[in-house]
């Protein structure tokens, strides 16, 4: 069964307390609301203690009173089940429910997400509660969404309490069945694990030493499994009780601790809360690597940006505010990379409490707030771009993300190195790509990829038999797969692949690796690529090219004049390996000739980095029309020709005719511009950055050409 939002146009709003301020303010918020624009709201996320003030006794009235004054408004509901957060009763009726950290400590109630996710008994009670939110609200015509929970895994995402025992030892029986299998998996001979039974199976708490790497991999598992098991617990009574209702739970972009590809195939919306960092010129570029995992998620559909700050967040060590226009900015580039909603935390900034200097599209200053008039004029924007819902984004380049390799790679004091991480790798790749122009998707291993003609893996140090059969099948029908270093290296029991690596992606590769090279901090190598020096970090291999063509060496040190880079023709496509980190102006290079060569639309080689992360292009592709977003976060205005007959739905600065019935938009600094179009023409853009030659980048919704 299909479950969408039925919201007309784009959504706009936000996270609602009204719990946190007297009733004559909720007229007030309702009203200028309305008058910003705003049509989608989230409330109750953390209401519990209001809703059941006591054990059994539910107190619906307030909510009610705050969803009609939104629903007689034409505001539609975002409906939190409530479940973040238990109330305090609850807790000291129930201490256990409280979470224990590896060494023994058990946090305290004082904070949120104070439960244990695998406790049964905070089950038992979020599930009534879930229960009785469906059943008064279910039917409530402002009720378009539910929201289960909140951002699950931010505080709590593991648990080492007696409750996480008992539900891990049951988890490796269904997955095991029998204690020898157990054994054998785990490699128990070594160090005198080995077990009798499972009961004597506990979570892998504070040790002596190192801990059993296979156990520390299966408690990642588990740990993301009960999560998971909580969350369609919860999905399971809404969809009993509210069938026709979608369902969500907010993602926090890309998180290490859990797989949200098995979260997203359980609900039907995927949403995300985006918080890029005004202080990091660069946090847009990591920002849409956040957002190809939201699309990728559930194959290109389009998604919700649920939460995201209208300006300083009050959470890091330095909140710096985000400059006039930022917040546009951001907004139309989670739009851009496929965003049908555009919401905020929060709508009124708190009085009190740990988010008080948490920025809000209703400031302190009321009306008069400049984050005030920033939103409403967004929302008058957005109101008019009713066209753009359902489209989705064009990308020709794909990037392999794998929870499972993931966490392995992860295990202290078992690694050669523990300075290499799947996210710095993957963010670092994508940033190559970003610069060049290219937008990229996040995909899982199963999905379809045949619409790419590139896949990047920056690592996949555990992989096994199948995934390497789908990229061999992917390169021989003409696909380009680029691995990064330390990848076949372990099995799904992370046991070492016979022969070394890169286990079975050896035959896709055409190499193997004798042995890793890792790189004490702050020490650096150097690779030759095409008569050029590019610097190594972090990692290195003594790689033994079998049937790949070397393409770069290394330069001094022990690995002077050995393979760094190789490429080996597989079918009708082709797969390279890189056995080393490296530095961001190799990675460019590298992978800038490597999507030129597969045929990708980039822009040259010529544009700085910084003109390169400036400025963005992303086409969205409709039924009838597609939608090109230009922006432009650089300091200097940028000339995008448009086609004949095109549209612009939003255009910062001035537009002029030219031959041929197309026109020159001049875009300004931190202006954004979005133009719709048929599906066979495209935006040009040209810009002159400092230091370098005048260029100009064609992009339609499935190809490119490159002019300079």
């Amino acid at each position: 069964m299909t479950r969408t939002v039925k919201l007309d146009g784009i959504a706009f709003g936000g996270d609602y307390n009204p719990e946190q301020w007297p009733r004559e303010v909720w007229r007030e918020d309702v009203r200028l609301m309305k008058e910003a624009g705003v049509n989608f709201i989230t409330v109750s996320v953390f209401s519990w203690p209001l809703l059941e003030p006591e054990e059994g006794r539910f107190d619906f009235g307030w909510l009610d009173e705050v969803i009609e004054l939104l629903d007689d408004a034409g505001i539609a509901v975002d409906l939190a089940t409530a479940t973040a957060t238990p109330p305090a009763w609850l807790i000291r009726k129930h201490p256990q429910i409280l979470p224990v950290t590896a060494d023994g400590v058990r946090l305290e109630f004082g904070s949120r997400q104070a439960y244990c996710f695998s406790s049964p008994v905070f089950r038992e009670y979020a599930l009534k509660l879930t229960r009785a939110m469906a059943e008064r609200y279910g039917n409530h015509p402002a009720v378009r969404l539910w929201h289960v929970s909140n951002e699950y895994g931010d505080h709590v995402s593991r648990c080492w309490c007696e409750a996480s025992g008992a539900h891990f030892r049951s988890w490796l029986r269904a997955k095991y069945a029998s204690i020898d299998a157990l054994n054998e998996a785990w490699g128990t001979s070594c160090w005198g694990q080995h077990y009798l039974d499972f009961e004597a199976i506990e979570p892998p708490r504070l040790a002596t030493g190192p801990i059993n790497s296979t156990q520390r991999l299966d408690f990642e598992r588990f740990s993301s499994d009960a999560m998971l098991e909580l969350f369609t617990a919860e999905v399971a009574v809404l969809r009993e009780v509210t069938p026709a209702l979608p369902v969500t739970t907010n993602f926090m972009s890309i998180l290490h601790e859990l797989d949200y590809f098995k979260f997203a195939d359980a609900e039907d919306i995927v949403t995300d809360d985006a918080y890029p960092d005004p202080a990091d010129p660069r946090a847009h570029v990591d920002a849409a690597l956040n957002y190809a995992l939201m699309r990728g998620a559930k194959g290109g559909a389009p998604w919700l940006l649920l939460e995201q700050s209208a300006s300083a967040v009050s959470w890091r060590e330095v909140n710096v505010p985000k400059a006039p226009g930022v917040m546009r900015l951001d907004s139309y580039q989670a739009m851009a990379h496929g965003a049908d909603g555009i919401m905020y935390f929060q709508w009124r900034a708190a009085k009190f409490g740990p988010e008080k200097f948490h920025a809000a599209i209703l400031g302190h200053r009321g009306e008069r707030s400049r984050t005030f008039a920033e939103c409403k004029a967004l929302g008058a924007e957005l109101a008019a771009l009713a066209a753009i819902k359902g489209s989705r984004v064009a990308a020709e380049v794909a990037m392999l993300c794998d929870w499972d390799s993931n966490w392995a790679l992860a295990a202290p004091d078992s690694l050669p190195t523990d300075r290499l991480t799947w996210i710095k790798a993957a963010r670092s790749w994508h940033r190559a790509a970003f610069g060049r122009g290219a937008t990229v998707d996040l995909v899982r291993a199963g999905a379809d990829w045949s619409g790419y003609k590139v896949l990047l893996v920056p690592n996949l140090y555990l992989v096994q038999a199948g995934l390497a059969a789908e990229l061999e099948a992917f390169a021989a029908a003409g696909g380009t797969v680029v691995v990064g270093p330390f990848s076949g290296v372990v099995d799904a029991n992370d046991h070492m692949h016979d022969g070394g690596a890169p286990g079975p992606l050896r035959p896709l590769l055409g190499v193997e690796v004798d042995e890793v090279w890792p790189l004490p901090d702050g020490e650096a190598g150097e690779i030759v690529l095409a008569g050029t020096p590019h610097g190594v970090h972090t990692i290195s291999e003594w790689l033994e090219p079998v049937d790949a063509r070397t393409v770069a060496s290394y330069r001094g040190g022990e690995l002077d004049g050995r393979a760094a880079v190789t490429v080996r023709t597989h079918g009708a496509g082709s797969a390279w390996y890189l056995s080393a980190a490296l530095d961001d102006g190799g990675l460019r290079a590298l992978l800038g000739e490597i999507l030129d060569e597969a045929g990708v639309a980039l822009r040259p080689a010529a544009a700085t980095t910084a003109a390169g992360e400036a400025v963005e292009l992303v086409v969205r592709r409709g039924p009838a029309s597609s939608f090109s977003f230009v922006l432009n976060r650089g300091t200097d205005p940028v000339a995008a020709r448009l086609p004949a007959g095109a549209t612009v739905l939003v255009g910062d600065g001035v537009s002029a005719g030219a031959r041929s019935g197309e026109t020159v938009h001049t875009l300004p600094a931190r202006g954004v511009l979005i133009v719709q179009h048929a599906h066979t023409d495209a935006v040009v853009l040209h810009q002159e950055p400092a230091g370098t030659t005048s260029f100009s980048t064609t992009l339609s919704t499935t190809t490119a050409e490159v002019t300079s």
